[in-house]
């Protein structure tokens, strides 16, 4: 233990005689503005919407109905990723050489030496093995316990801190991370997850899994040649941002999947644990962040957004069933789903939230650095939506709604300051509301149309009953 000691000293000492003190050191950086463009493996904490308390409060409206739709909270890596991580250890003792054996240090944007200690000194979580691949962590756990007490807090009244069954309908897909994330949020609100029971998970899951069971989604060209996604991977800016990170840690040429492979588990490990640093993250300046987050943001435009005009009927039964539940009178009155990335990112392209005006593609990157169109923000881990319906007897649209996605309030150009009237939202997802989902996208079968028929009409019956009596 001595020995190594010494030897990091050692180390620490001859890299500071020729470090460079103007270089980029991701160690010291107080901000770390890049966290945030992680795309989907952002974390939540560090996105989240900070000023709900000024979008809740609705004049002379109540609260009375909630929708959530919540993807699941930080995960494991996949397969590939995790037998794949050891290969870091081999590229950590190769870049230690780059610098301290063979010298081949850049002379600028080389690692500082904070960074380059840190990397020194890293190590694999063995106790990561594919046996639990992709399952939540406890960051994902606390995510979706947080999401819950925090919106709680702002509607106590429509999120009681008492189970009841009739009250509450919670559902989760088929999945270790997503059942975990229910049994969070339940804890976040009722204090203990055994309390709460979710809803039978159907056969085919054709609302929060649709496209497990549609063809033409998983076969559309989103990210093969030709895409733009594959376009930009082999333009000249990102052949210059591989060669550079690659320069940066002291190498001639870099294997692309070495870099996606670093890049991976900085994003991991940062959401893992968010209240530190993973030191892979070091490894890339902010500039090259932006063109790494560009690329997962062209694959998920076309996969799950705007880039296919067709993506924006996929998710029907989503919207149908935001729409049946919050119009009907009767309970359940709070509906919180758990389910993934695509579910939400097409739940959104539906709505049509945070719709550029120009495509995203290969040959615009400088030109949208705004963009709306920003998976970081759009679905992190733990990304929700959520729709809170209002009754304000006293003014003359009785019916309102506020959408939230991810605590921060939505604005629509069709809306009064992210404040929607009920009639104008039913007005804007009529096509959609009165769609056969079976035929809309793509055929799935008889069953999930008769089951948002049924619930359709089953709203429409309790509708009727309601103003009766």
């Amino acid at each position: 233990m001595r020995l190594l000691l010494l030897t990091a000293l050692l180390a620490f000492l001859e890299w500071g005689q020729v470090r460079g003190e103007d270089d980029y050191c991701f160690g010291k950086d107080a901000e770390r503005l890049q966290t945030r463009q992680f795309s989907s493996k952002t974390a939540y904490q560090i996105v989240k919407g900070t000023n709900i308390d000024k979008q809740y409060q609705v004049p002379n409206c109540e609260p009375k109905k909630m929708w959530i739709f919540h993807r699941h909270g930080t995960r494991l890596p996949t397969p590939s990723t995790i037998e794949e991580a050891p290969r870091l250890g081999e590229l950590r003792d190769l870049i230690v050489k780059n610098y301290r054996v063979l010298r081949t240090k850049p002379d600028t944007d080389a690692l500082c030496l904070d960074d380059l200690f840190a990397i020194q000194m890293w190590k694999w979580n063995t106790s990561i093995t594919v046996d639990i691949e992709e399952h939540l962590t406890s960051q994902g756990y606390e995510d979706l316990r947080g999401t819950a007490k925090l919106y709680q807090h702002y509607f106590p009244n429509v999120l009681p801190n008492k189970y009841n069954s009739t009250y509450y309908l919670f559902r989760h897909t088929n999945t270790q991370r997503t059942t975990e994330s229910f049994k969070g949020f339940a804890e976040g609100l009722f204090g203990d997850s055994q309390l709460a029971l979710a809803a039978e998970i159907p056969e085919q899951d054709l609302l929060l899994r649709p496209y497990d069971y549609c063809a033409d989604f998983k076969g559309k060209n989103y990210k093969g040649e030709g895409s733009e996604y594959q376009k930009f991977r082999t333009s000249t800016l990102w052949n210059q941002t591989m060669a550079d990170i690659a320069k940066r840690l002291g190498f001639t040429v870099l294997a692309e999947d070495d870099i996606k492979l670093m890049f991976d588990i900085c994003r991991y490990e940062q959401a893992w644990q968010v209240d530190r640093t993973s030191v892979w993250c070091a490894a890339f300046l902010p500039q090259q962040v932006d063109v790494l987050e560009y690329a997962e943001d062209l694959k998920y435009y076309y996969g799950s957004g705007y880039g296919f005009e067709e993506n924006t009927r996929f998710n029907c039964r989503a919207v149908q069933d935001m729409l049946a539940r919050l119009s009907s009178p009767v309970s359940p009155h709070v509906v919180a789903y758990f389910a993934h990335s695509s579910g939400l990112q097409t739940l959104l392209t539906a709505l049509g939230i945070n719709k550029d005006d120009v495509p995203l593609r290969a040959d615009n990157y400088d030109s949208m650095a705004s963009r709306r169109w920003r998976t970081s923000l759009l679905g992190p881990f733990a990304g929700n939506f959520v729709a809170v319906k209002y009754d304000c007897p006293s003014e003359v649209e009785k019916e309102k709604v506020v959408f939230f996605l991810n605590q921060n309030g939505v604005q629509l150009d069709w809306c009064n300051v992210g404040l929607c009237n009920w009639s104008d939202v039913l007005q804007r997802y009529k096509t959609i509301a009165e769609a056969n989902c079976d035929e809309y996208y793509c055929r799935s079968g008889a069953n999930a149309g008769q089951t948002v028929t049924s619930l359709l009409a089953t709203t429409l019956l309790a509708a009727i009953v309601y103003l009766m009596h």
